[in-house]
């Protein structure tokens, strides 16, 4: 199971990871030079890393989010999240007509959930090759 991991992993890369990890990225650095949204910066590097290698990973709630987390996800879907999902949505759709990337067009529409609300979610590895919703 870890060959087929590494397999897709590597394939995820070169359609769309790479691309996707660098508009979370972009997101990241925007965050960062604003100051006061460096937490959501923080966030969105954790989620590139976790979009540019998914297979074998998924994410979780992370117990005692709270409030904070909420509010945080509000202001970030407004901000920054919408388009990232928007990105994932787009790049999904050539993924999705071509039937060897079909498995990666339901990764990235996996991906939609926590790039709309990261904060209160943790990555962690999982023994699936394609975790559960």
């Amino acid at each position: 199971m870890k060959v087929i991991s590494l397999v897709l992993n590597v394939l995820w890369l070169v359609f769309c990871g790479i691309w996707m990890a660098i508009a979370y990225a972009i997101a990241a650095l925007i965050c960062f030079v604003l100051i006061i949204t460096i937490p959501f910066g923080i966030a969105s590097l954790r989620i590139a890393g976790y979009v540019l290698w998914p297979f074998g990973r998924t994410t979780v709630d992370r117990p005692g989010a709270g409030v904070p987390s909420l509010v945080g996800n509000v202001i970030w879907v407004i901000f920054a999240g919408w388009w990232l999902a928007l990105g994932h949505l787009i790049t999904s759709i050539p993924l999705f007509l071509s039937i060897i990337g079909i498995p990666f067009g339901w990764a990235n529409l996996k991906l939609i959930p926590i790039s709309l609300m990261p904060l209160g979610r943790e990555i962690v590895s999982t023994d699936q090759e394609f975790a559960g919703w």
